[in-house]
């Protein structure tokens, strides 16, 4: 019970933690589907059935948040957008969450010793892989685009195993400390069930 405890004050006040993401030549055909998924300008929404079960998911993960965002309006637009991108990419928003909360500790702009940037703390490689030379890691949307997609490709690579795709995503395959981090995260602190 006292380990659970000290892994969760860990997680409120941990710095970044990103590992070193691995560059792996892409073919191709992969590149560009990753490419064609990072270019969608469609503003942001939620993805429920009624206004009623939006607002109740926005409204539960809001107060979870307060202390992080203070300000409402930018803390609601800061989970459209986390779920609008993860939604988008077939991932589990709240997962998505949980992953924000091991890799930056929700700081917009976390810069690892690695040099991955922003909320999700994506290597710079990624921009010319898959995205344009403009593009800003520190920017909410274009950093969660990238996360989510990046994290999508791992998941599908290591079909649907989140251990070993979260292993891949922070650089550090084989290893149970992060993706055992990133896990409890989202079941312990995430997880939502619609009331």
């Amino acid at each position: 019970m006292w380990r659970l405890i000290a892994i969760l004050l860990a997680l409120c006040v941990a710095p970044a933690h990103a590992g070193n993401q691995k560059y792996e030549p892409l073919s191709a055909s992969v590149r560009a589907a990753l490419h064609s998924a990072i270019s969608d300008q469609t503003v942001p929404f939620l993805a429920f059935d009624t206004v009623g079960e939006a607002r109740a998911w926005l409204n539960a993960m809001s107060g979870k948040l307060e202390r992080r965002f203070p300000d409402r309006r930018q803390r609601e637009e800061f989970l459209v957008t986390v779920h609008y991108e993860a939604k988008r990419a077939a991932l589990d928003p709240q997962m998505v969450l949980g992953l924000i909360q091991v890799e930056s500790a929700f700081r917009k702009h976390a810069l690892s010793t690695a040099g991955a940037r922003g909320l999700m703390q994506v290597m710079p490689f990624w921009i010319k892989e898959i995205g344009q030379p403009q593009d800003n890691l520190f920017h909410l949307r274009t950093n969660l685009r990238y996360g989510c997609v990046i994290f999508k490709h791992y998941l599908d690579l290591e079909r649907g195993d989140y251990f070993r795709a979260l292993g891949r995503y922070n650089g550090s395959l084989g290893q149970a400390e992060y993706p055992n981090l990133v896990l409890l995260a989202w079941k312990t602190n995430w997880e939502y069930i619609p009331g």
